[in-house]
């Protein structure tokens, strides 16, 4: 047997700020068999070697590289084709459990060879967008209160218009049709008929009576969405339910205040009795529409997107406008160009609004986003304090607490319902 020469290569153990690599060293053996070279038994520069190490993280991940130097290439390429030898590199290390160590995470050459991570959610960001639609929908109804001279239904059939104009190309760019599909149609129609109806009444009701009185009406929609899930879609009814439906009638009796109750001196009225009972209807059967639209859509589930029902909604509501306003002759060129622009921003903030208020329903459960729709009975207040300078009453008062103690009611207890369920999956 001839000699064997000995050539070893060592690298320093190297700690990074967030990861440590652990290199070891080898030792290359060439036999005298091959000849004469290297009788004196160094190691020249000259020798492409492959040094392998380990890196050591949280996840205990072990790779196995090549010095990142001019002669890389070649040497990845030494090392393949050595792999059966017995002198090639060993192309899997193994980490041995007491070598698995904890440290802070990747430096950003390794973050950037694992790609990029998940941006985290901002928490409350949910809650935000809930605002923000709250927000929009308070400053569209009193907008419709401060226009005069255009009845609306007309105006309506204008927020309909644009809300067509602005979902169309968005139809397109998602390529999911202008029909929707053919189990689903009927739905859509029918959510398009409601919910457009809903609209037309609480327009009526906010030019009919204070502003605060028919917000806090249409506001009980979600008692209402309660029994008629239970009628029509099985849901499960709770005697809590009983309970904050009777709570929102009475607020509604409170906000209405019938003469053969409290007499027929009232105060707070705005103009004549006969209006506001004709606003307290109006709003009571727009709540009572926008529950059956909300019945409609859990109907319809996810399988239709939501720029579809809008466009139904937008569709159907531009035909029966146009119609109801020719029949009835109420169609009217506003006089002052600040009403033009004002119908248009209706439009605007209408389609903003249900943008903002269906991304929060999308990464936020649906309790904390009716609690913060409460907000919109606030702002309703405050914008008839400021605007129009008219104080509410107490009895005002008292059927807006009653609603909103209904609505946030319904709220908690869907919250804590499905947090059960969560926590129990």
């Amino acid at each position: 047997m001839g000699d064997r020469n000995h050539c070893t290569h060592e690298r320093a153990l190297s700690v990074s700020e967030d990861d440590i690599t652990v290199v070891f060293h080898k030792v290359d053996s060439h036999g005298t068999n091959r000849g004469d070279d290297n009788d004196d038994g160094e190691c020249g520069d000259n020798e492409r070697q492959a040094t392998e190490w380990i890196h050591l993280q949280s996840n205990c991940r072990v790779s196995c590289g090549y010095d990142d130097d001019d002669d890389a290439q070649e040497t990845r390429e030494e090392a393949r084709g050595s792999e059966n030898s017995p002198e090639g590199c060993e192309k899997k290390a193994l980490c041995p459990p007491a070598f698995c160590v904890r440290r802070q995470p990747a430096s950003r050459e390794e973050s950037a060879r694992e790609g990029p991570e998940k941006p985290k959610r901002c928490p409350g960001l949910g809650l935000f967008y809930a605002f923000l639609s709250t927000v929009f929908f308070s400053i569209i109804a009193l907008l419709v209160k401060t226009i005069e001279g255009v009845h609306a239904i007309e105006i309506s059939a204008i927020r309909c218009f644009f809300q067509m104009l602005f979902t169309m190309p968005l139809l397109i760019y998602h390529k999911t049709g202008f029909l929707g599909p053919r189990d689903k149609r009927i739905y859509l129609v029918l959510r398009g008929f409601i919910g457009s109806n809903a609209m037309i009444l609480l327009f009526y009701a906010v030019q009919q009576m204070p502003l605060a009185d028919a917000t806090v009406i249409m506001f009980s929609n979600p008692v209402f969405t309660s029994l008629l899930a239970w009628i029509f879609l099985k849901e499960r009814c709770t005697i809590w339910d009983c309970v904050f439906t009777v709570f929102t009638i009475t607020g509604v009796i409170l906000i209405a205040r019938p003469p053969f109750i409290f007499g027929q001196h009232l105060r707070g009225i705005e103009g004549d009795y006969t209006n506001h009972i004709k606003g307290t209807v109006a709003a009571f059967a727009g709540a009572i529409g926008a529950a059956f639209t909300f019945v409609v859509l859990r109907k319809i589930g996810k399988s239709v997107h939501y720029y579809l029902s809008v466009w139904y909604y937008a569709v159907i509501g531009f035909i029966e406008c146009i119609i109801t306003v020719s029949i009835l002759g109420e169609w009217k060129i506003p006089f002052c160009g600040r009403d033009r622009w004002m119908l248009m921003l209706i439009a605007v903030l209408g389609i903003a609004g249900q943008t903002f208020l269906t991304k929060a329903l999308q990464i936020e459960k649906a309790g904390p986003v009716a609690l913060m729709r409460t907000v919109d009975v606030v702002l309703a207040f405050t914008f008839q304090f400021i605007f129009f300078n008219r104080a509410p009453t107490l009895w005002s008062l008292g059927g807006a607490l009653c609603v909103v103690a209904s609505t946030s009611g319904v709220a908690l207890r869907k919250w804590c319902s499905s947090s059960r369920k969560s926590s129990k999956g």
